[in-house]
């Protein structure tokens, strides 16, 4: 697989999310609450800004329904890595990430590193395994807490 289709096929990986498998976060609190989501991250198109970076939209999908959309930016540093910022939008706000991609594995990590409205101030971690060849569907855990 080609640089361009791992970039693709992991990109969904830093997808964020909402509303998956857990009840959607709760406003403050004063305690933090921990959530686990779990979905499906669907390419719909990638643009080449030029050659070492990349910009992909993807849908959400979980049982069968969109629960949001998410933009991600990856920039190759390396013949073998890349480094990459995610934002998704769902009903209940923004969530905010990182990623960094090897080439040579079909799994990407990262941080989640904040949100809006009912992920403000999250934090937690991203992780993303590459579903198909043609890097069009990712599998998607968030572990995060508000």
């Amino acid at each position: 697989m080609n640089k361009r289709l791992r970039i693709a096929a992991l990109g969904g990986a830093g997808v964020l999310a909402a509303g998956a498998t857990v009840v959607p976060a709760a406003l403050a609190t004063p305690s933090a609450t921990s959530h686990t989501l779990h979905f499906t991250a669907v390419t719909q198109k990638q643009t080449s800004l030029n050659k070492t970076t990349f910009i992909q939209d993807e849908k959400d999908v979980h049982n069968g329904k969109i629960i949001g959309y998410d933009v991600i930016r990856f920039h190759q540093t390396s013949q073998t890595t890349a480094a990459g910022l995610v934002a998704f939008g769902s009903k209940g706000g923004f969530l905010y990430g990182k990623l960094t991609l090897n080439f040579n594995s079909p799994i990407a990590r990262g941080p989640i590193t904040g949100g809006t409205g009912a992920y403000k101030g999250a934090t937690g971690t991203i992780v993303g395994k590459n579903l198909n060849k043609a890097g069009t569907r990712t599998a998607v855990t968030l572990k995060f807490t508000t």
